[in-house]
């Protein structure tokens, strides 16, 4: 005898199921109606918002000096806490955590994978970071990205996650990271 669970399963599928025929792989992809915004799309086009000036296009254009493997961390709830390995306070979607003895600190870092990123406020991340903090947990070619407070400030940026990116050299920065408003001029 079928449980009420299994009953109302079977009830269910019968009830929604579209097509007793299967669809293609490209048909699914399609009809999805989510569009993933890529580094690709981002040469500074006006429907991603993302001014492409000399220095990005060539930074775009160049060879990566470093491929890392990202992660991400956040600020609460068991993430990151207080200032950065400089003293800063961390600026969401702008300060990376590196190994110093592969990426040195204070590096100003340029992420192609980030460019044309849409960010939670609606805003689109112009693909600069700043090598500001270190972590225990950061060896070799690594990186973690800070993405703001609590789990979900992490949500824009995880097709990020676990995935190696290529990271220009985009010169060096004094003192703190720079807010958003001043961060890629």
């Amino acid at each position: 005898m079928l449980g009420t669970a299994a009953t109302l399963a079977m009830l269910w599928a019968m009830a929604f199921s579209g097509s007793a025929e299967p669809i293609s792989y490209q048909e699914a992809v399609a009809a999805d109606p989510v569009v993933m915004e890529t580094s690709e799309a981002a040469g500074g086009s006006p429907e991603l918002g993302v001014e492409s000036s000399p220095e990005t296009a060539a930074l775009m254009a160049g060879q990566p000096a470093w491929r890392a493997s990202a992660r991400l961390y956040h600020a609460g709830g068991g993430g990151a806490t207080g200032n950065d390995s400089l003293g800063c306070r961390p600026i969401a979607m702008r300060t990376v955590a590196v190994d110093p003895r592969v990426i040195p600190r204070r590096t100003r870092l340029f992420i192609r994978e980030t460019v044309g990123l849409r960010l939670a406020d609606g805003t689109v991340h112009d693909g600069y970071w700043y090598a500001s903090d270190t972590g225990g947990a950061i060896k070799g070619a690594k990186v973690d990205l800070y993405t703001g407070h609590g789990r979900g400030s992490m949500q824009p940026a995880m097709r990020l996650n676990m995935r190696t990116l290529s990271i220009a050299d985009a010169g060096r920065f004094d003192g703190c990271p720079p807010a958003w408003e001043t961060a890629s001029s």
